[in-house]
């Protein structure tokens, strides 16, 4: 689905033409971080038995889905979520294992045993608490983004007439631009003019180069963007629609509050605002780990 391309502007590199891919991935792509934690026993004794036996968390998990879950270059699954599950497994004492799997396969192979953890961006919702119990860590909605240079601030609630990047088929493309457009059209206004990309990386040089007003996307893959562009752009606006992310466990298992304690351990001791700071995602940190939080 990602699709480079040939592009006029890559992101942060200073140069003009066309690099390939290898070259691009290599320049923008931030390093993973290992965080400095050891396995806490009290946290570890409530892993169960079974899976403190083997030694090993089974996760699957989804990509790509930069900064979240993405292959380095190396080929390696990386990203904001894996560097925070290693240390979450490291306070219980345990190895990660990372499979890769189809999105829609994923809570169904949780609820049947296959993986013990399911980590692809889930949001906490009510309708999927019904199958699998959540353990939430950060807190995600959509952001805006437009150039730093720009002398107009960017209203994402008052954007009619705007032209505004978004990846195709994301909820963005969707949902979000398609009613915010309506409403324009309901008052008489402009409509947006959406404008829309096969690939997220696209639809950041599209506002580098000026070619639109604005772009849209989930909150960390904004936050992201502007990190990895040295100041090229900057926030539009404040995330909005914001819920939470969880990683899915078996329902009822003793995982869910093994797991809630540990990444609460991280927070709570700095380790996970080292990580989020690492991505750039520390506008939707939050100061509690829960077990089902979903807010709808």
């Amino acid at each position: 689905m990602r699709m480079w391309g040939c592009l006029l502007v890559a992101l942060a590199l200073a140069v003009t033409g066309c690099v390939n891919n290898e070259e691009r991935e290599r320049a923008n792509q931030v390093t993973p971080i290992d965080v400095d934690v050891q396995k806490v026993p009290q946290i570890a004794a409530l892993v169960p038995p079974e899976i403190a036996r083997t030694g090993r968390l089974v996760i699957g998990v989804n990509v790509p889905y930069q900064p979240n879950e993405f292959k380095g270059p190396d080929g390696r699954i990386i990203g904001y979520d894996v560097d925070l599950m290693n240390a979450v497994a490291k306070v219980l004492g345990l190895t990660p294992v990372y499979q890769e799997s189809q999105f829609d396969t994923i809570i169904p192979s949780v609820q049947a045993g296959t993986y013990q953890v399911g980590m692809s961006s889930f949001t906490d919702t009510l309708e999927r608490e019904k199958q699998v119990d959540f353990v939430t860590y950060y807190s995600a909605g959509v952001q805006w983004a437009q150039a730093a240079d720009s002398d107009e601030d960017i209203d994402p609630s008052n954007a009619c007439g705007k032209r505004v990047a978004v990846q195709t088929t994301t909820y963005e493309d969707t949902d979000e631009i398609p009613a915010k457009s309506a409403e324009c059209k309901a008052k008489g206004l402009e409509p947006i003019d959406k404008v829309k990309f096969d690939s997220q990386d696209e639809v950041v040089n599209a506002l580098i180069l000026g070619r639109v007003d604005a772009m849209s996307a989930d909150s960390p893959v904004t936050a992201y963007a502007i990190k990895r562009t040295n100041g090229k752009l900057r926030p539009a606006g404040e995330v909005f629609d914001s819920a939470p992310y969880g990683w899915a466990v078996r329902k009822g298992s003793s995982l869910a509050p093994a797991m809630q304690k540990a990444v609460q351990y991280l927070m709570d001791n700095g380790q996970y605002e080292e990580i989020a700071a690492n991505w750039g995602l520390q506008e939707g940190m939050i100061d509690v780990s829960v077990i089902n939080g979903a807010v709808s």
